[in-house]
This record gives C-alpha cells, sequence and structure tokens, in this order.
C-alpha cells in the first residue's frame, strides 16, 4: 500500500511538470504566456502539498498502528502467561486429586479383598463358627474379669460349651453356645418363588429348634447350669429377622429354658452380670466397710479432740501476748517521759557588796 502510494504521487509531479514545461517553452509566432500556467503551478504546489500530508498520515497511521500491535502482543502474552499459569495449577490440582482418587482405589482395593475374605469365612462352616465365637468371647472379655467366665469348659458330662460364666452368689454357671445355624437363613434369603420360601421357612424352624434341643440336652444339668442358657446369634439382622418371622420358634426355645442373644443383648446381659458382680463385693465386704467406718468415726472424734487442746493454747498464747504489749506500751510511756524532763540550770554563786 505505502509502495502504490509513493508511485501515485511520484506520476502526479512528472505529469505536472511535463504539462509545465510544454507550457512554458516558446513557440514561434505564440502569444504571450497564458495565465493558465500559473494555476497549474499552484495546483502543483496544492498537491505535492496533500502528498506530504497524506504521507505524514500515513506515517502517523503507522505508527498508531504499531502501538496497538504492541499493546495487543502484550495483552495477548499477558493473557497467555495467565492462562499457562492456570492451566498449570488446574493440572496441579488434578494430579492431587487423581492421587486421591488412587489412594481411595487403594482402599477399596484392599477393602473388597477383605469382603472376600469374609465371604470365604461365611460361606465354611467351621470358619463362621470359629467367627460367630471370637466374636462372643470378645464382648465377654471386654465385660468381665477373667475371674467370671471360661471359654471351652469341660462339664460333668464331658460336653464343652463355647463358653460359661460364674455369676457371684450362685453355684450353677451360666452357658453360652455360639454354634448358630445359618445356612437355612441363606438359604431364605436366596428363595424366590413362594414355594421355595415355604421350604426355606421350614428348614430355618427345624434347623433352629434342633439346635435349641442340642443345647437343652448337652448343656442344661441341674445343679450346674443354669436356666436359661444362652444361644448367641453373631448378627443383628438374622436376630430381627428370627423375632420377626419365626416368633413360634422364638416361644419354643423360651419354653426349652433357650433364649436367643444377639451381640447387643449379649453385651447388655455382661453388662447386668458385671453390675451384679458389683453389688455381691459390696455385700461381701459390709462387714469390713463398716469396721473401717467405726475407725473413721474415732479418728474423727481423736482429731476434734486434738483440735480443743490447740485451741485452748492458742487462748493461752493469746492471753500471754496481750501482757507483753501492756508491758511494752507502759515502758514506752515511761520512756517519753523520761525523754520530756528538762534539767534545771546550776545555781551561781553570788558576790559580796562593796
Amino acid at each position: 500500500m505505502d509502495f502504490a502510494i509513493a508511485i501515485f504521487g511520484a506520476a502526479l509531479v512528472i505529469a505536472a511538470a511535463i504539462v509545465a514545461f510544454s507550457l512554458r517553452r516558446p513557440q514561434a509566432g505564440a502569444q504571450p504566456a497564458d495565465p493558465r500556467l500559473d494555476n497549474v503551478i499552484a495546483q502543483q504546489g496544492a498537491i505535492s502539498e496533500r502528498f506530504q500530508q497524506t504521507i505524514e498520515a500515513q506515517g502517523q497511521l503507522q505508527r498508531t498502528l504499531s502501538e496497538r500491535l504492541d499493546a495487543l502482543n502484550k495483552r495477548l502474552g499477558d493473557s497467555l502467561h495467565e492462562s499457562a499459569e492456570k492451566t498449570a495449577a488446574t493440572l496441579g490440582s488434578i494430579g492431587e486429586r487423581l492421587t486421591v482418587i488412587d489412594e481411595a482405589q487403594k482402599n477399596i482395593t484392599a477393602l473388597s479383598g477383605q469382603v472376600v475374605s469374609l465371604q470365604e469365612i461365611l460361606s465354611n462352616k467351621q470358619a463362621r463358627g470359629a467367627f460367630a465365637q471370637t466374636q462372643m468371647e470378645d464382648i465377654v472379655r471386654d465385660g468381665l474379669p477373667p475371674s467370671l467366665y471360661e471359654f471351652q469348659f469341660t462339664l460333668s458330662n464331658r460336653n464343652r460349651p463355647d463358653c460359661v460364666i460364674r455369676i457371684p452368689g450362685a453355684k450353677a454357671l451360666l452357658v453360652i453356645d455360639s454354634k448358630f445355624p445359618l445356612e437355612c437363613f441363606e438359604g431364605l434369603r436366596r428363595a424366590a418363588t413362594d414355594d421355595e420360601k415355604k421350604t426355606a421357612a421350614a428348614r430355618v424352624r427345624a434347623d433352629v429348634l434342633k439346635h435349641v434341643s442340642d443345647i437343652s440336652e448337652k448343656y442344661l444339668i441341674p445343679g450346674e447350669t443354669q436356666t436359661p442358657a444362652l444361644m448367641f446369634v453373631p448378627s443383628e439382622s438374622i436376630y430381627a429377622e428370627l423375632h420377626d418371622g419365626f416368633s413360634d420358634v422364638i416361644q419354643k426355645a423360651h419354653r426349652a429354658q433357650i433364649v436367643v442373644v444377639s451381640p447387643n443383648i449379649l453385651m447388655l446381659a455382661v453388662n447386668t452380670i458385671q453390675t451384679v458382680m458389683k453389688d455381691a463385693r459390696m455385700r461381701e465386704q459390709a462387714s469390713q466397710i463398716q469396721k473401717e467406718v467405726a475407725l473413721l468415726v474415732k479418728d474423727v472424734e481423736r482429731l476434734g479432740e486434738r483440735v480443743g487442746k490447740l485451741q485452748s493454747h492458742f487462748g493461752q498464747v493469746e492471753g500471754d501476748i496481750k501482757n507483753i504489749v501492756t508491758s511494752t506500751e507502759k515502758i514506752l510511756s515511761r520512756g517519753d517521759k523520761i525523754e520530756k524532763v528538762e534539767l534545771a540550770s546550776p545555781e551561781m554563786p553570788q558576790l559580796p557588796q562593796a
């Protein structure tokens, strides 16, 4: 564009020069100079001035465009720098979140392994029985001192219940059995049709009552074990389902002197036994407590006598202090009197008269 303007301006100048030259060239028999020549020269000057103004405007426009381009480049640079910083911060935040997600994924994987292990334990009858027994032992061990319970205790009939508890003040033992039949409840949960549900419910009744009968025959010994015995269910949901849907089984178990307990109920029973144990110990130590209280009363009486003697000593000391203060005041008073006495001047002998 600049090159085209320059060419156009040069062409105008050349054309004006040619016209001026042709007008100024003398011709034979020509008349005096044409006044149009001056007009052409004046227009050439105006064109030159306008061309100069155009060049100056073009330079100003170029400077303005350059300044605007510089400002635009600066804004673009600042924007790109800010965008880069924000992008870096976002990528850092995404990296941190990915790290947290990775840790959570590891935890989920570990938890999945534990769930699988738990499923394997629950699918194995012996492992499930050991799991229930471990849960029962933890509840008893956390609530009672070791002297009040024993695991795998051998009764007189050579049977070994999972746990026996010694109630203070009673010779008979409280029996707890943790081998509860869970396969029947799993079959009840998997049942889809009505016939399958009826079959599974009948199996639940048969298995639970069979286990109740086994506990009653093996562990209830008159004079040696207490009634009722406790049948531990290691699941609160199964315990609730047993009470809601199989109340007849619970009633038959009660008539057989067997009480079904869940982990929470067993914990409550253990706390009750602990309270009974404390009351029994208090009754056993009642005479000793009375003896100690009598000795404490004698000590208090002796302390009162000694306080009275100390009070009399304080009274005597207070009287002695008052006497000392009185004597001190008298001595100070006499000292003041002595200090205020004015000694008389000695009499001068008189001279004989002349």
